[in-house]
């Protein structure tokens, strides 16, 4: 799978964007939409958010490179970066068990 490239400054700007109950839920549901994503109205309605709340935390999102927007005739439709998501996971799991193999975290992907 492809990482993109994720350095401190990128961590902390997409850990900080993460840092909040209602966008981590929004990524979490744009996660699961996978690359058909969503409308603004449909995640919305699905979390039971305010619309220009949801308009708020999808900018943030999309300021930290975490969701991408997409204009289809006269919708949005916004999606999670797959890419980045990945960066950011291989980034706080590039040097575990010290860049051995080990059977202890599963979610850097070096288990067994």
């Amino acid at each position: 799978m492809y990482h993109q490239h994720m350095d401190e400054t990128h961590a902390v700007s997409a850990l900080a964007a993460l840092a909040h109950l209602q966008r981590l839920r929004v990524f979490r549901a744009l996660v699961v939409a996978g690359i058909e994503g969503l409308t603004p109205s449909v995640l919305a309605d699905q979390l039971g958010v305010a619309r220009n709340a949801l308009s708020f935390h999808l900018k943030e999102l999309a300021h930290a490179s975490l969701v991408s927007v997409e204009q289809q005739g006269r919708n949005l439709i916004y999606r999670a970066d797959f890419a980045r998501m990945s960066g950011l996971l291989g980034y706080l799991t590039e040097h575990c068990c010290q860049g051995g193999v080990c059977d202890v975290c599963p979610p850097c992907g070096c288990a067994r």
